[in-house]
């Protein structure tokens, strides 16, 4: 009988690391499918200008905070981002981490944004920022917060 209870228990531990094994490369998986989606939206940016970009990577119900507001749903962000055809915004996630059912995830790090002012001079800020994802149901992701 003490035979069935450790060969019963080394199944149980061998299922559950086989398990965890599988759930922590869907993990890694979801991880780089963000990755890849922050690297083409950057990208984007740069060749198209920020207005293009946004709104190819916003979820229908997005968010961006931007100085003191908050501006809700994609025709909201169109119409704040209308003017926005700078192509001097540059970033690079730090960090990525997504959640374990694989349908929420976020990335933060370090932007660069570089315009022209009125005088035709070259003005750079910088600063963090900190998105939020969303896996759409055609398996893209989209941004929900930025």
């Amino acid at each position: 009988m003490k035979t069935f209870y450790v060969i019963l228990t080394a199944i149980v531990l061998v299922a559950c690391e086989n398990s965890l094994t599988k759930k922590s490369n869907h993990i890694e998986k979801w991880k780089n499918e963000i990755l890849e989606t922050e690297h083409n939206f950057a990208v984007m940016a740069q060749k198209e200008g920020m207005n293009k970009a946004f709104l190819a990577y916003v979820a229908d119900n997005g968010v961006l905070l931007r100085n003191d507001s908050i501006i809700n749903g994609k025709q909201a962000i169109s119409d704040y981002m209308k003017n926005a055809t700078s192509k001097g915004l540059n970033w690079k996630p730090s960090f990525v981490d997504v959640s374990s059912s694989g349908d929420l995830g976020y990335t933060y790090g370090k932007y660069t944004y570089t315009y022209q002012d009125s005088t035709g001079k070259d003005i750079t800020s910088t600063g963090i920022f900190h998105t939020v994802w969303k896996k759409q149901p055609d398996g893209s992701w989209k941004f929900v917060w930025d």
